[in-house]
């Protein structure tokens, strides 16, 4: 097992901020504008606060709730064209994985081929595995590697079998390697206007963890 703490999330890393004297009146303006359940945000760049927690490799997720999925669409058509993006869910009824087929997908080529990848922050649920399936089986154009930094309730059972349906479909599941988050650090994470782009940080356990689980990953699979 790894030695990792629970670890909870400063209201910074959840996009409030830390000052605890701002909060009444923030946190009442962050209720009235909550964002609706369906809410799914979409942007070419994340923040970095946001990267740098949601994207830890770390075996327990407290406070991880929602996931972030980055994108890389090569359409290989008449013209080829490479697009990207990132997704993140508001963790009710739409999940990253599930948008990118509702919204991003559809805008691509239709009949052309499509090799995807996405860096996401943790293995898709046993319901967004199961529209993996689908699309994969509907969709004869469509490749898709996926890239997880965690594997999201990997001891379930269900969980297990829901990662073994995805590789049966076609899908070629990954764990992320430190050159993986320091490719997503440069491409996917917003830089500060004006400085020299930060050149990326791995965290204290990050090989270790990359180990773990992609021992986990190849005992499952």
């Amino acid at each position: 097992k790894m030695a990792e703490k629970q670890e909870e999330p400063s209201n910074a890393q959840n996009g409030e901020p830390d000052n605890a004297e701002e909060g009444e009146g923030k946190k009442k303006k962050v209720k009235r504008e909550d964002l609706p359940p369906f809410e799914i945000v979409t942007g070419e760049r994340l923040p970095a606060i946001f990267f740098k927690f949601q994207f830890r490799n770390v075996e327990y997720s407290s406070g991880r709730n929602k996931t972030f999925l980055c994108y890389v669409v090569e359409t290989q058509g008449k013209e080829p064209v490479t697009s990207r993006g990132y997704l993140e869910d508001e963790h009710a009824a739409a999940h990253a994985e599930m948008a990118f087929f509702n919204t991003i997908l559809p805008t691509c080529q239709p009949g052309a081929r499509h090799d995807v990848t996405w860096y996401v922050s943790s293995s898709p649920c046993v319901t967004c595995a199961q529209r993996i399936c689908e699309a994969l089986r509907k969709n004869k154009g469509l490749r898709l590697t996926i890239m997880v930094g965690r594997l999201f309730m990997w001891e379930e059972p269900e969980m297990q079998a829901a990662l073994r349906s995805m590789k049966e479909a076609g899908c070629k599941l990954r764990i992320m390697k430190p050159q993986d988050f320091e490719y997503v650090w440069k491409n996917f994470v917003e830089q500060e206007e004006g400085e020299e782009a930060k050149a990326f940080v791995p965290w204290e356990d990050i090989q270790e963890n990359f180990q773990y689980y992609e021992e986990k990953l190849a005992e499952i699979l």
